[in-house]
């Protein structure tokens, strides 16, 4: 019989990569259900990718040292945010679209800089992460980012809320919109520069979107939804990790897997217009 939790009793590498994905659940999935709110859904992914190139900066200079990684993907991504939104104030593009241009320039730029210095080793650790090899300060950072992203989310609730429904009211009624919505797109960028420190550039987001969006097949109000989120992330986590320790599968793509399994067990079953919900009360409606 196979003990989901042996791996994590026995090992110290297990426990560190649970605590590690843990801290990312209590921050990416809460911030995932106000990309979802705000129908950005597909700009994490973009802005996953404009983390890279910084990254690799840091890692041409120094390495794979934390501080210089970290620091140059927090600069890259916000770089990228800031240009974007100029694009779209200034052309006629939308944010999407140049989302989507500064994407693919940094997913291959990011990549050149690695392949200039690094090996196909480090190219797939920035692709891919390893969350199995998590250190002290790594931690530590992921630790931080749980902290200080509730806390700012709790600050800026409600403009964001408001942000997120009605936009143009809330201009017309306050000028918090801005600062709220640039502190939302940095939020953004420091989850998904945790996310790439454990899973990778390709799989940082997947932590983020996929418990938003199975949470909501599970909950009415916004903050039932976040609760939901973040447990579905660290079911995901445990459940990820465990399989990857049993099978010798990648922990990565494990993980995110099996949070794409509780999305669509989420989608057939959720009680908040799953399928098979849907298809009953149509019967119903028919007798």
């Amino acid at each position: 019989m196979i003990d989901p939790l042996a791996p994590f009793v026995e090992f110290g590498f297990m426990r560190r990569a649970l605590a590690g994905c843990l801290a990312l659940s209590v921050s990416a999935p809460p911030v995932g259900v106000f990309l979802m709110l705000r129908r950005m859904s597909l700009m994490s992914d973009a802005m996953s990718h404009a983390v890279l190139p910084g990254a690799a900066a840091g890692f041409l200079v120094a390495g794979l040292s934390l501080p210089a990684m970290t620091l140059g993907g927090l600069v890259a991504g916000l770089v990228v945010a800031l240009l974007a939104g100029a694009v779209t104030r200034t052309t006629v593009l939308r944010e999407d679209a140049s989302l989507a241009a500064f994407y693919l320039i940094s997913l291959a730029g990011g990549v050149l800089l690695v392949s200039l210095r690094g090996s196909q080793v480090d190219l797939m650790h920035f692709l891919f992460g390893s969350v199995l090899a998590l250190d002290d300060p790594t931690l530590a950072l992921l630790g931080g980012i749980a902290t200080v992203t509730p806390v700012a989310l709790a600050l800026i609730y409600r403009p964001l809320v408001m942000e997120c429904v009605d936009p143009v009211f809330l201009r017309s009624v306050s000028r918090v919109g801005g600062p709220v919505h640039f502190t939302f797109l940095g939020l953004v960028v420091i989850n998904l520069v945790g996310g790439f420190q454990a899973l990778g550039t390709l799989l940082a987001v997947g932590l983020m979107l996929l418990p938003a969006v199975a949470a909501r097949f599970w909950a009415r109000d916004l903050g039932m939804t976040m609760a939901a989120a973040v447990l579905i992330a660290a079911l995901a986590s445990v459940v990820g990790l465990s399989l990857s320790y049993q099978f010798d599968l990648p922990s990565g793509p494990a993980i995110v897997l099996t949070a794409g399994a509780f999305y669509l067990a989420s989608m057939l079953a959720g009680p908040q217009g799953g399928l098979l919900r849907r298809l009953v009360r149509s019967r119903h409606l028919e007798a």
